[in-house]
């Protein structure tokens, strides 16, 4: 068991220290060692730093050491306690690690190899991931939300002997953590980690939306409802299928400008017309656009890109909605032949596919710096959170962890 050096505490707990590193040789080179971690028990408080014991991995199970990590909306969302009762969380979705050491079973890692960790799991055995048409893991996608590992229905995290929950899976907040094995994807040891580290959740989702499930033909138009880091990540696919005309759709227009970069040309604030915005985009483009991608997870929003062509258009939702929300729409939209679509994680399989969606960005076909806007170190993660707050998911901010 790893044991950390105590730093600082709060009713919030954040947990740090120097660490122990396996070589690639798989020697252990430091006795001290540690992991970092937030603990969320009151919500909205600032996030410190404190020590925190990992334990050896278990059967099927990866000890991981963090480089590299970016903040999610998802973690914004935690820590103010939105989704969830005030319990202990080592919280984040998105993350570069090296594979430290392994527990038994796992074949296919070795100690130093470079891994991006991803929520949502494929485990390779169940109905889903042999399927070609899902990318649910039936044993991760839900497992992996109880807080605790699957092996033995325990946390790997504690502070004097209290157990720490680990968050969806990931437990990024931390120097080291302990995940399982399908939820990690080997990629290209020469991809710049505080790059990649990026396309672990929003990024990919928005990109498969497009890619995968619109699949926009070569000079077709689409529209991208909601201009956040999903939606961007939708118009950056959209370009790479080679889409002629990429209209977002946005309330908030100081969005516009960065959107450009993903070769957004076309603008719609809806609070700028008063007529639907489906009517809007059709007379944009002389009837309305081929495909639409909805990224808000409002309901008025799914609608409108469902709505916004009267023919072959096909709309992917992918934006979370409220728990109580309805979509409601006249049968004849669907006889009319659209086609509507919903999407997790970009249809993408984590570890089948990731170590090609990292060789797309080597090749410079995707483009990853533009989503980053801040790079901050470790110690600044509550800075990190105001700018989430502020600015809301159209950032990703990559740290790199306390050495």
């Amino acid at each position: 068991m790893f044991r950390q050096n105590k730093l600082l505490s709060s009713s919030v707990l954040y947990t740090s220290s120097h660490n122990s590193v396996i070589s690639e040789e798989g020697n252990q080179e430091n006795i001290m060692s540690s992991t970092v971690g937030q603990v969320i028990r009151c919500k909205g408080k600032p996030l410190v730093i404190e020590e925190v014991d990992v334990a050896p991995p278990q059967q099927m199970e990866v000890r991981l050491k963090i480089l590299f990590t970016s903040l999610c909306h998802t973690d914004v969302c935690f820590w103010e306690a939105k989704n969830q009762k005030d319990v202990y969380i080592t919280a984040l979705l998105l993350v570069f690690r090296i594979v430290e050491s392994m527990g038994e079973g796992v074949t296919e890692l070795a100690p130093g190899d470079h891994v991006l960790l991803v929520f949502a799991g494929e485990c390779k055995n169940c109905a889903h991931c042999k399927s070609e048409e899902s990318n649910m893991c039936s044993l991760l996608r839900i497992n992996t939300y109880k807080g605790v590992m699957i092996r033995d229905g325990h946390s790997r995290f504690s502070i004097n002997g209290k157990p720490i929950y680990h968050f969806v899976g990931t437990s990024t907040f931390s120097e080291y953590t302990v995940v399982h094995v399908g939820c990690l994807a080997k990629i290209n040891p020469l991809a710049p980690l505080d790059k990649v580290c990026v396309l672990s959740c929003g990024i990919l989702t928005g990109l498969g939306a497009t890619l995968n499930v619109a699949k926009p033909t070569k000079g077709s138009s689409v529209a991208v409802f909601g201009l956040g880091a999903v939606g961007l990540a939708a118009a950056e696919g959209t370009r790479i299928a080679g889409a002629s005309r990429i209209i977002g759709v946005d309330l908030n227009a100081s969005k516009f400008e960065l959107a450009k970069k993903f070769d957004v040309t076309k603008f719609v604030n809806p609070k700028e017309y008063n007529k639907p915005v489906q009517e809007v985009t059709a007379e944009i483009t002389n009837g309305g656009v081929d495909r639409s991608a909805e990224c808000t997870g409002h309901i008025d929003a799914m609608i409108f890109a469902f709505e916004c062509h009267d023919g072959w258009v096909v709309a992917v939702l992918v934006g979370v909605p409220r728990k109580e929300a309805v979509f409601k729409t006249h049968p004849m939209n669907l006889l009319n032949e659209r086609t509507l679509k919903g999407t997790f994680f970009g249809n993408y399989k984590p570890r089948s596919d990731l170590p090609s969606v990292v060789e797309k960005y080597m090749n410079k076909e995707l483009e990853l710096e533009k989503f980053i806007t801040h790079q901050l170190p470790f110690s600044f993660i509550n800075k990190a959170f105001d700018h989430v707050e502020r600015i809301r998911p159209s950032l990703h901010h990559p740290y790199r962890s306390l050495n």
